[in-house]
């Protein structure tokens, strides 16, 4: 009979070890949910932003209506996106996004009128306190996801989180090997 009352106890404390483990990857993984919220908040932002951003910089730049085109492309893409469940195409596709609207700021460089146009001004200013905020979006998503990915990977987590359903997030890096690189500064 005392056996019968261990093994039922050993049981117990399985179940409940499950369970714990079970609401642990839980709330991890509504963690990384949240905050890739966080960040569509901000790319939603962005979007807002680059209509107006682009249509300023028409009114100045009206044969560089290639680059312009490019920026309007990208945004496009990252929107069709926004929905998807394919984390990895919604990366790439706003990593794109983000190299091609540093080519609208290496614009006003070339334009002293509209540098100076404190619409662009503005607009610029939005749109740079809005990619700070999409970074630190971006820190919070990559913590969230690392604390996940290590739950997920740890002993004896490792050997019941594939069966419960749990698979790693990919972090949300930088796709181009160019951003990664110095900025070069000339004069």
């Amino acid at each position: 009979m005392t056996a019968l009352w261990i093994i039922l106890g050993v049981i117990v404390l399985l179940v409940l070890y499950i369970i714990a483990m079970y609401n642990g990857l839980i709330r991890l993984k509504n963690r990384v949910d949240e905050s890739w919220s966080d960040i569509d908040v901000q790319l939603k932002r962005r979007y807002d932003l680059i209509p107006n951003l682009v249509e300023t910089v028409k009114g100045y730049a009206s044969h560089e209506k290639e680059a312009l085109e490019r920026v309007v492309q990208a945004r496009s893409n990252a929107m069709s996106l926004q929905n998807s469940e394919n984390v990895e195409e919604k990366l790439k596709a706003e990593n794109t996004l983000s190299s091609t609207l540093k080519s609208i700021f290496a614009l006003s460089e070339s334009y002293p009128d509209l540098k100076a146009n404190q619409n662009f001004l503005e607009l610029q200013r939005e749109l740079s306190d809005t990619e700070n905020k999409i970074q630190a979006s971006r820190r919070f998503y990559n913590g969230n996801v690392r604390d996940f990915n290590t739950k997920l990977e740890v002993f004896p987590t490792n050997l019941i989180a594939k069966q419960l359903g749990f698979s790693s997030r990919k972090f949300f890096e930088v796709e181009e090997a160019s951003q990664r690189e110095n900025v070069q500064v000339k004069f």
